[in-house]
């Protein structure tokens, strides 16, 4: 994969949203000592910019907090045509799959849970998605922008196959 520069969180207009929030025990001497783990997806619908992250703390609102500190940090820019995506693509991160196919104007968004989450984030407005495999959120995320790097368009093929925009 090629290296991307690292994106400041401060130039976009950020949005964030929950994935997911997992109540963790731990059973120790003392009793029972609760956490909790928030997945978190934040992005710039207006730029095609969107990063997960993932915190941890004892309270709800603190693990949500440290989610987008974290996802703040590794945001990343989405090749766009328009509303939605320019070409087909599969995902895959350890046993998720996610499949994301362009759609034509007024589809909308049809996606489950975390794709979703991570589709709306980025500014994607028309797409087909199918996960695949596992359902597990912190998997499918990571599918998710696995398949979104991915995306390639025209301008870019062009120059890897020494052709002009034209002549594809």
């Amino acid at each position: 994969m090629a290296f991307t520069k690292k994106l400041d969180a401060n130039h976009f207009k950020l949005t964030d949203q929950v994935v997911a929030i997992n109540r963790v025990t731990k059973v120790v001497k003392g009793g029972k000592n609760m956490s909790f783990a928030a997945l978190v997806v934040v992005g710039d619908a207006t730029a095609g910019v969107v990063g997960y992250g993932s915190g941890k703390a004892k309270e709800v609102p603190q693990a949500i907090r440290k989610g987008i500190e974290s996802a703040k940090k590794n945001l990343v820019k989405i090749n766009l045509t328009e509303t939605t995506i320019p070409h087909q693509v599969l995902g895959r991160f350890g046993s998720g799959h996610v499949l994301l196919k362009p759609a034509p104007e007024g589809t909308g968004v049809i996606a489950g849970g975390a794709v979703r989450a991570v589709m709306t984030s980025a500014g994607v407005q028309n797409v087909l998605t199918k996960s695949l495999g596992t359902a597990n959120p912190h998997n499918v995320i990571k599918a998710t922008f696995d398949a979104l790097t991915q995306l390639r368009d025209k301008a870019e093929v062009a120059l890897m196959r020494g052709k002009t925009v034209e002549e594809l």
